[in-house]
């Protein structure tokens, strides 16, 4: 879990977020994100990593490649049954939001926000596997 300025984009953070589990043993997964990470640097990045991923591409993506004609390439691949199962990632943040200090962020610090936002992580973790 990385912390950042509320007011600062999400696709930034998905790179330093995936290093973060590099090396750690985690098993292969599949990323399942919004539009918001169909940049193309995105993608490209996710090749280089070989990660697996679902992302639909963003209306004005759409328009440009296909403006370019044949030199626009091809769509990225897109499978809507397995974007179906995103919802699960909104879920998991909507259980999040229902701890009161993590949706409002009344804390000062934010080492202190991040701490709530583990023990908050760790709590429903808990409750879901046991």
């Amino acid at each position: 879990m990385l912390l950042t300025a509320g007011q600062a984009g999400d696709n930034p953070m998905l790179v330093p977020l995936l290093e973060t589990l590099d090396g750690t043993g985690t098993s292969r997964f599949r990323l399942l994100a919004d539009k918001a990470y169909s940049h193309p640097s995105t993608r490209e990045k996710l090749r280089q990593l070989r990660i697996p991923h679902t992302i639909p591409e963003r209306s004005d993506q759409l328009k440009h490649r296909k403006k370019r004609g044949r030199l626009g390439g091809r769509p990225p691949g897109f499978d809507p049954e397995i974007y179906r199962e995103r919802n699960t990632v909104e879920r998991g943040f909507n259980r999040l939001k229902q701890w009161r200090g993590v949706a409002t962020r009344y804390d000062k610090y934010a080492l202190t926000y991040y701490g709530g936002v583990l023990l908050a992580a760790t709590i429903i973790t808990y409750r879901v596997r046991h």
